[in-house]
């Protein structure tokens, strides 16, 4: 291909494909603001979401296109940006109109770390540049306030609560509100009520991703729930051995009757690296996560191992994310943060109508 122009580099572009989105970046319309100077050329690509996990892979890519397509070119700058795709369901007079996307996180049963997995998701989605907001909707057992260290109480704006902000997290919970040490006794309708209320009442302003984290069980607060919220979707998570997964399938089957698709199945507590010899042991058996998701046709986005660090982050209020983001086990949370906004993307892709898109993640 001979000399630099616009056409070229665009034809030149042709050939890097979105792993995820099954498409090349020129027809998904990522190139933006292409200038050509001289022998020098400069654009941008745009993709769906700043937590990409294959971001600096198609910027490599890209470059290398174009370098080798097209001759006597000197610079190639290439500026990696986002505009999160938003659910097609958004309408403007909806509960939440100014948040593009909304997850569940739950399971179907307690005691498997799914506030763990909600509050370190959240964090690694805003580290990476997304604006994040979190709801706790557990109003019976409210961790989110411990999990994030935050004593404060929410104030008034224009008759709106303002959510509190810790690590670039926007987030409510109902232990904001009442007495840590006092017992919620409320009937169902009561908790439901405040959970709408935390959408209703709150200025959460532009969010990319609202992440609720859902009580555990599939009876009818949870139901109830599911109903209000105008969910993107649901992710499920599970510990591997079978006694949870039984549940874990229940709590798919509770998202699948209102029609809420299933973005992924994390497995946490997947596994023990033991610090001493290195050796991993797989204390509650191993891959049912997996099996899960294969079985029941949904994305598996990953494990999630047994870790000391991550206890003691949620106990100090420091999410190991943030509070050690190179170690092995904040890449791991990452990756799969990562993973859950790439499914987000194919959704949204695909309920725009685009061709029909493989789910299955690209590193899995």
């Amino acid at each position: 291909m001979n000399g630099l122009t616009k056409e070229n580099v665009l034809a030149a572009l042709h050939s890097v494909r979105d792993p995820d989105l099954h498409k090349d970046i020129v027809s998904l319309n990522f190139i933006k603001d292409v200038v050509i100077t001289g022998k020098d050329v400069s654009f941008s690509i745009e993709l769906t979401t700043p937590a990409c996990p294959v971001r600096d892979q198609m910027k490599a890519e890209a470059e290398q296109a174009i370098r080798g397509s097209i001759q006597g070119i000197r610079a190639v700058t290439i500026t990696m940006t986002s505009m999160v795709s938003s659910r097609v369901s958004a309408q403007p007079q909806a509960l939440l109109p100014r948040v593009k996307n909304t997850i569940a996180v739950a399971s179907g049963k307690g005691g498997v770390g799914k506030s763990t997995v909600a509050v370190n998701l959240a964090v690694a989605l805003a580290r990476d540049g997304a604006h994040v907001g979190l709801i706790d909707c557990d109003v019976y057992g409210p961790s989110i306030p411990l999990m994030l260290d935050i004593k404060e109480k929410p104030t008034m704006h224009n008759q709106k609560l303002l959510p509190l902000e810790k690590f670039g997290l926007k987030v409510m919970s109902i232990g904001f509100l009442v007495d840590p040490t006092q017992a919620v006794i409320w009937r169902g309708p009561m908790a439901s009520g405040a959970v709408r209320q935390f959408m209703s009442d709150v200025e959460w302003g532009e969010l990319d991703y609202l992440i609720f984290d859902m009580p555990p069980g599939t009876g009818d607060i949870q139901l109830t729930l599911v109903q209000q919220i105008p969910l993107t979707g649901a992710v499920i998570v599970t510990t591997p051995q079978e006694i949870s997964l039984a549940d874990a399938r229940k709590g798919m089957a509770m998202f699948t009757k209102v029609n809420v698709p299933i973005l992924g199945v994390i497995e946490n507590m997947s596994y023990f690296i033991c610090s001493h010899c290195g050796e991993r042991e797989n204390i509650f058996d191993a891959g049912g996560g997996r099996r899960a998701a294969e079985e029941l046709k949904v994305p598996f986005l990953g494990e999630i191992p047994i870790d000391t660090n991550i206890r003691v982050g949620g106990d100090t209020g420091r999410p190991i994310v943030e509070a050690d983001p190179a170690s092995p086990q904040s890449k791991i949370i990452t990756d799969i943060a990562r993973g859950l906004a790439a499914q987000i993307s194919i959704k949204n892709l695909s309920e725009a109508g685009a061709p029909s898109l493989d789910i299955s993640l690209n590193n899995n």
